[in-house]
């Protein structure tokens, strides 16, 4: 009985066509709809998985439990892993674990990170923030880099670099968004530093103060972007071009944050689609040439 709730539950959460028409959506669509075939269909259900459990913080759904939830896709997660999934989700999740060899701590991981996002609503210092990013985006990179493969165990290194990177921006450009949730991923004491308070935030205020927290946590989002770049040994880098699709298209946005004088409350930062394309092709021959 126990087993048929969690399947149904899970299968419920699931929604299949949503998490494909989000991909869709997603600046992470063109990074890896060059891959081969194998390799794109892992991805892509690792992909789905951080968007299932990304729902289930997010949603806030009546008479839904997240704790609940959350905890029965670390059982899920275990079941994978032991090679007997509860879910037809479950399933493919377990083909892609026994094919490329998938660690089981970055799972393990993301999921804490999710369950960060229910117990705390902001962090006190960087140190505390990064726990988190490297929770909710590192572990997506430790699992992604073994589906593309690579020989150097430096590449390990650029994943927690490049992922800390692409989280960083994401709370850059999401404050507001996040704000509507009740949770701020900006460090209190910097904000602090800079004398703008958690109800200046909430209220979206553009104003010095926040212009100039803002660049700081830009140039610290740019700083990892260029440690992921230097820790990438040559070795591996044609084979993350996926990766690198994505430090190019997360770069593009933080690029534009800036252009747009860190406004991030009047202005929506998006790629078009057309650049990420032109980024997704373009860097996909650069790696072909490398080889």
């Amino acid at each position: 009985m126990r087993e048929a709730a969690r399947t149904g539950v899970i299968s419920k959460i699931f929604g299949g066509q949503n998490v494909a028409a989000s991909a869709r959506r997603s600046s992470f669509y063109y990074s890896f709809l060059l891959l081969p075939s194998a390799k794109r269909k892992a991805i892509k259900t690792i992909y789905a998985l951080c968007r299932l459990l990304d729902d289930v913080v997010d949603q806030d759904a009546t008479g839904r439990d997240p704790f609940h939830e959350l905890q029965m896709w670390y059982e899920e997660i275990e079941s994978c892993f032991q090679g007997c999934p509860m879910t037809p989700f479950g399933e493919r999740l377990t083909d892609a674990i026994e094919e490329f060899e998938l660690p089981r701590q970055p799972f393990v991981d993301l999921i804490d990170g999710m369950e960060m996002d229910l117990r705390w609503q902001s962090y006190q210092t960087f140190s505390d923030l990064r726990e988190y990013c490297y929770r909710v985006a590192s572990t997506v990179g430790l699992i992604c880099i073994e589906i593309f493969g690579y020989e150097s165990p430096r590449t390990r290194e650029y994943a927690v670099n490049l992922g800390l990177a692409l989280q960083l921006t994401n709370i850059l450009r999401d404050i507001k968004e996040d704000a509507a949730r009740g949770r701020i991923y900006i460090p209190l004491d910097e904000m602090d530093q800079f004398a703008y308070s958690e109800s200046d935030l909430r209220a979206s205020l553009y104003n010095e103060p926040f212009i100039k927290l803002m660049r700081s946590q830009h140039s610290r989002a740019l700083s990892y972007f260029r440690m992921a770049d230097k820790t990438l040994p040559e070795v591996d880098r044609p084979s993350m071009f996926a990766a690198e699709i994505m430090s190019a298209i997360y770069r593009e946005i933080l690029d534009g944050i800036r252009n747009v004088s860190f406004d991030v409350y009047r202005n929506e930062v998006k790629v078009p689609r057309s650049q990420q394309i032109r980024i997704a092709f373009n860097l996909w021959l650069k790696s072909k040439v490398k080889r």
